[in-house]
Parts: structure tokens; C-alpha cells; sequence
């Protein structure tokens, strides 16, 4: 169990990733910010959060590229340099594992649903679930599309 102290410095760090998905992150920076080594801050992050950071920060990187992607006004390369990955095989793999289908096809598909709905439901609804879920975008409160 972590304590009190090590969780304020892990949430610092989580913060971090939060703010600065775009940017170059890794481990040891992200150590450093909790001021923890970089193995302590890994085996910590993941037993408080449930992943490790580096699944967090995709998984931050693949939710705002979902919201570019609704946007329609840039490439799946573009949204790919714009969220802080290097490479597009890499980001197009992560995004269809996440989200169940391909960027392109996500960008592609009408997302006329979310229109009306306020940010903070788009976020709860197109929020990439992890542990070989698919999203639930488009499935909402038993299984119906919001609003529907």
C-alpha cells in the first residue's frame, strides 16, 4: 500500500501526463517529477492507477486524437504528430486496439450523435477502455446510444 505521501507524487506525475501528452514523456522523467526512481515510480504507478504509465499516457493520446479525429479537419498523420506519437504504425495499432476499429474508419464514420452533448458526456462515452474491451462509443446505459 502506498503511502499517503507517495500517492500526492504519483497524481503529480499523472497530472504531468496529463497536461503534456504531446510531449516526449517517459519513464524516468515522469520518475523524476514524483521523485521516485524509476522502477519504484513504475511498480507504484501501476498498483495505484491499475496500468502502467506508459498504457496511461496512450491511453490519454488515443482519447484526444478520437476528439481530433471527430473534428475532421486533419489526417490520421497529422493526428498522429499532434498527440505526441513518432510513429503512425505504432499509434494506428495502439488506437485500434483501443478502440476497436482503425483511425481512418473512426474518422471516416458519422459522429453526429455527440453533436448536441455536452464535452463532459462525449468524454465518459468516447473514452478508450483498456484490458481488451472495445470503446464504448456508441454504447451507452444498457447498451443504447446516447440520446438514442
Amino acid at each position: 500500500m502506498a503511502s499517503v505521501e507517495d500517492l500526492v507524487r504519483l497524481r503529480r506525475a499523472r497530472d504531468r501526463i496529463d497536461r503534456e501528452y504531446a510531449q516526449p514523456l517517459n519513464v524516468e522523467a515522469l520518475a523524476r517529477t514524483a521523485l521516485m526512481s524509476p522502477g519504484h515510480f513504475s511498480r507504484s504507478f501501476r498498483a495505484a492507477f491499475g496500468e502502467t504509465p506508459y498504457s496511461y499516457l496512450m491511453t490519454r493520446r488515443i482519447e484526444r486524437a478520437k476528439a481530433l479525429l471527430r473534428r475532421g479537419d486533419l489526417t490520421v498523420t497529422e493526428v498522429c504528430f499532434a498527440v505526441g506519437c513518432s510513429s503512425l504504425g505504432t499509434f494506428s495499432t495502439r488506437f485500434t486496439e483501443l478502440v476497436g476499429e482503425c483511425p481512418s474508419a473512426y474518422k471516416a464514420r458519422s459522429h453526429q450523435w455527440d453533436d448536441a452533448l455536452p464535452t463532459c458526456i462525449t468524454r465518459i462515452y468516447s473514452r478508450p477502455v483498456r484490458n481488451g474491451k472495445l470503446s464504448r462509443e456508441g454504447n451507452g446505459p444498457e447498451g443504447r446510444t446516447p440520446g438514442g
